[in-house]
Formats: C-alpha cells, structure tokens, sequence
C-alpha cells in the first residue's frame, strides 16, 4: 500500500450541450441549467448553489478543464474518477474526457465509472419515461471493454499493481456480473495488463454483492444508506429526525421528501465502521433539489467545519494498510445540481478544498 492516501473526486462530465440533451431538454441544456433554477424551499435552505472561481464553465474548453486539473491539485486530489456513459455502443457525454486524452497538459491522474442506469426523466418527475435503455449482453460486454482498454492504456491511468482501476456503478443491475467480469479479465490480460482492479459503488442496492460475484473491492458510496445502524431501518432514525426537524421548523421526512441533518448523518456514518475489501467515502453535502421537486433527498446544514470533521474520523481511523491502494472516494469534484461539489461555491468559497487538504496532510 502507498503511505500517502490518495482523495479521488467523482467527477461529472455534463457540463457541456449535447444533441441528446438538446433534444430531451431543450437547446443549450447542461447541468448548469438545473442549478440556476433552484430556489430555496425552507427557512435557512442553502439554495441555489452557483460556482465562484471557476463559473459557469464548458467542459469542452481546454482552459475550463485545465482550471479544474489545476486546483484539484492544489488542494491535495490526487485523481478524477469520471463517470462514463456508454449504451450498447452508444456513447454520451464524453467529450471531455477525450479531449483531455489528446492533450499531454492535462496530467491529473484519472480513473472510470461505468454509471450504467437507463437514463430516464426522473429528474423531472418522468422515471418510467426511458430515454436510454441499458441492455446487457456478452457480446456488448466485448465492444465495451475493447473500448474501455484504449483509455487504460492512457500512462495517466490509475492502476493499482498494474491492473487498471474500473467501478461499475450498478452492479445489481447486470443478469451475470460474474461472466462479465470473467470476460472483461480475459480481455484485458489479453492487451497485456497484469489484471483488472474492478469495483463497485456501495450503496443501499448493492448490499448482497460479495467479493465472490468476482469484484476486487467496493467503495463506500456517500450518501450511502447500506451503512447505517439498524435502528435507522426500523423507523427510530426517521422519527427521531421528525423531532429534530419540527424543532428546527423544517419539513418532516415523509416518503417523497427527506431532510437529515448533515452533522447527525456524519455521525451515524461513523459509528457503522469500515467493511472488508471496502474503500472509504466520504460527501460534502447533498441537495438534489435543484433536480426534484418531489423524492429529493438533503443533507441539510453542512458546513466545511462538520465536513473536516467526518473527513478527518475517516484519515484517522480507516483501516488503510489492509487495501492494496490508499483511496478515499469524495463524492463529488463538481455534482452542482445535487448540492454535492468539491469546486468553490459562492457561500463557502474554496473552504471545503482547504478542509480536504488541511485533513489529508496532516
């Protein structure tokens, strides 16, 4: 294991128009178009989120993506995981990433995540509206890591003992996820790589996966509700947020809305311990908000204080010789739309990029 532990930022790549969303949305559509909108729906509710230093960027843009590369770094990140999209040969959004591919200046270290759920119109209310189906197959299984080999063959790649790191995002959703990793190590062994590091997000759907389903190693993907203590299952924790929340004249949780306290839940994360072959996890807040009218989910009251704190319970206290690598997944670099962002803030400035290194370095 390295000594060092290594902050990876989930990154997303919507910030850019695409024909697709152009067609779905509106023209022009990106990610910045939900954060605009956003407006606060409670007393003391941190909306809308609009980004400071770096604006509002276009992914397409050398200088924009450069900025991002540059004050990750800056503050102690030592790599982007960015999601990837990829629909039976079908690929979307990913234009910046191939863009950096062909540009040496932009060195930051990078690994991917297959975000492999039908894209519907949830955001807006529509989920069984499906704009993009995923199909599994053995056949699509081969195009797609033929094409994923291309990018782990990129020396800025993240590997870990040679093996290329990927995490699929779902991986409950696959009929087989054993045959298809058994294929995709075939694969990629086949192009000369030691092995493949694979893993998967770790949340609430994904509790019956174990390492025999053929993963290296999950990670604890924050807000994560699968690690929590079992009175929050059995209605103590939603009872006891009620309270708290009628105390703080806030909406209660019902089955469309919900409301926790960022300091309460960071907490709670805390007292769950760490799991075998599991990475840490750690999130700035959530607000998804900006996205949903209804079934939105927030982490209210966050601040880079009780951030700092959570973080430095996890550098502290996780386990990091036991893993083979010393990642620690902050969820996320630049998700705006769900209140969920590393990069500086009109609020907050670059106060929670200062709290992530102070933590890390120490």
């Amino acid at each position: 294991m390295s000594e060092k532990i290594k902050p990876i930022a989930i990154h997303l790549p919507q910030f850019h128009p695409i024909p697709e969303n152009d067609a779905w949305w509106g023209e022009g559509f990106t990610e910045w178009t939900n954060v605009a909108k956003a407006k606060p729906l409670f007393k003391s509710h941190y909306q809308p989120h609009l980004p400071a230093d770096l604006g509002f960027y276009d992914l397409r843009l050398e200088e924009a993506r450069i900025a991002q590369e540059q004050l990750a770094k800056a503050h102690g990140i030592y790599g982007f995981c960015y999601y990837h999209y990829w629909f039976n040969s079908k690929r979307i959004l990913e234009a910046p990433l191939n863009r950096k591919l062909a540009n040496p200046n932009e060195d930051l270290p990078f690994m991917l995540c297959w975000a492999n759920e039908n894209w519907t119109r949830i955001w807006n209310g529509g989920d069984k509206d499906v704009l993009l189906q995923q199909n599994y197959s053995l056949e699509d299984d081969l195009k797609h890591i033929q094409v994923l080999i291309s990018y782990f063959k990129d020396d800025r790649y993240i590997k870990v003992e040679g093996k290329p790191v990927f995490i699929v995002y779902r991986a409950n959703l696959f009929p087989d996820i054993q045959e298809t990793i058994k294929l995709w190590r075939h694969e990629v062994k086949k192009a000369g790589f030691e092995d493949l590091y694979i893993g998967y997000a770790k949340n609430t759907d994904y509790e019956t996966l174990k390492n025999d389903d053929g993963f290296d190693f999950s990670f604890d993907f924050q807000p994560n509700f699968s690690n929590r203590p079992s009175s929050i299952k059995n209605g103590v924790f939603k009872r006891y947020f009620n309270s708290l929340l009628h105390k703080l004249k806030l909406p209660v949780i019902d089955k469309y809305r919900l409301v926790y306290d960022y300091e309460a839940f960071s907490k709670l994360q805390m007292k769950t311990g760490f799991k075998e072959n599991e990475y840490p996890s750690i999130t700035p807040g959530w607000d998804n908000t900006a996205r949903r009218k209804e079934n939105y989910f927030v982490l209210h009251n966050s601040t880079p204080e009780k951030y700092g704190n959570w973080l430095d319970y996890i550098v502290k206290n996780y386990p990091w010789k036991r893993m083979p690598e010393s990642f620690l997944f902050i969820n996320a670099w630049n998700e705006w739309a769900e209140g969920n962002h590393l990069e500086p803030c009109q609020k907050w400035g670059k106060a929670y990029l200062e709290t992530t290194k102070e933590k890390i370095e120490k």
